[in-house]
């Protein structure tokens, strides 16, 4: 991302002494596992992380669906304006967390909602709008204190821990805060795929209203109580 540069705190660092970096980046992860899965049940390509929306367009060209290829697209280019607007609305100066994050989170629940008010009047349209949520979400954690954490999807995640794994079997040091941490995230991220196919079988697209509640809760207090999230990594850092 251009504006994460590189910070004095370590992700080991800050996993032990930002006391809300966990349970925050699990809340996340969950969250969007949890739109994934009601966006899935829309449309068959995946919102909250790009590898398979791409392949799903070369395989939409290669075999002539020119409408699915055009909706697939639509879902990429949405996911990269939502981290643009996340990256406009944070910068690249503040990266410690106040107000802005507030911000953006609360951006991601306005776009969610309205995803879910035209998902339920049966207009497609809202599943772009759900991916350029996921787009501000994804690039604001990922800005977090320039720890670089992706909450919206689990690849680079689950290669981490292939690799520590591996590590670890030749009897080298590894991090297992950092480890735990990061299965942690896969685990959440599994743990709301499911949530949002129950919540999905049971109230449709209308369960995005869920999501939008849990970000706009988080944005707000962000954005009321910036102090305490400053204070609280500046004593710890």
């Amino acid at each position: 991302m251009p504006y994460s540069h590189p910070q004095a705190l370590t992700r080991e660092e800050a996993l032990g002494r930002i006391g809300h970096l966990l349970p925050g980046a699990l809340a996340f992860a969950g969250t969007a596992g949890f739109i994934n899965s009601i966006a899935l049940g829309v449309f068959r390509s995946p919102v909250s992380h790009m590898t398979g929306a791409v392949s799903y367009l070369g395989i939409d060209f290669a075999a002539g669906r020119s409408r699915d290829a055009i909706a697939t697209l639509s879902i990429i280019l949405a996911f990269m304006v939502g981290a643009g607007l996340a990256g406009f609305v944070i910068g690249a100066e503040n990266l410690a967390p106040g107000r802005r994050y507030g911000v953006a989170l609360v951006g991601e629940a306005l776009l969610l909602a309205v995803a879910m008010a035209l998902l339920v009047s049966g207009r497609r349209f809202g599943v772009p709008l759900i991916a350029m949520a996921c787009g501000v979400q994804n690039a604001t954690t990922s800005s977090y204190c320039g720890l670089m954490i992706r909450t919206t999807h689990v690849t680079g995640t689950v290669t981490d821990i292939g690799v520590m794994m591996g590590q670890w079997l030749r009897h080298r040091h590894i991090e297992r805060r950092k480890l735990l941490f990061m299965i942690g995230l896969v685990t959440a991220f599994g743990a709301g795929v499911w949530i949002g196919a129950l919540a999905d079988g049971r109230w449709g697209p209308a369960s995005l209203t869920i999501a939008a509640a849990g970000c706009l809760t988080a944005g707000g207090s962000i954005g009321l109580f910036p102090q305490w999230f400053s204070q609280s990594t500046k004593r710890e850092i």
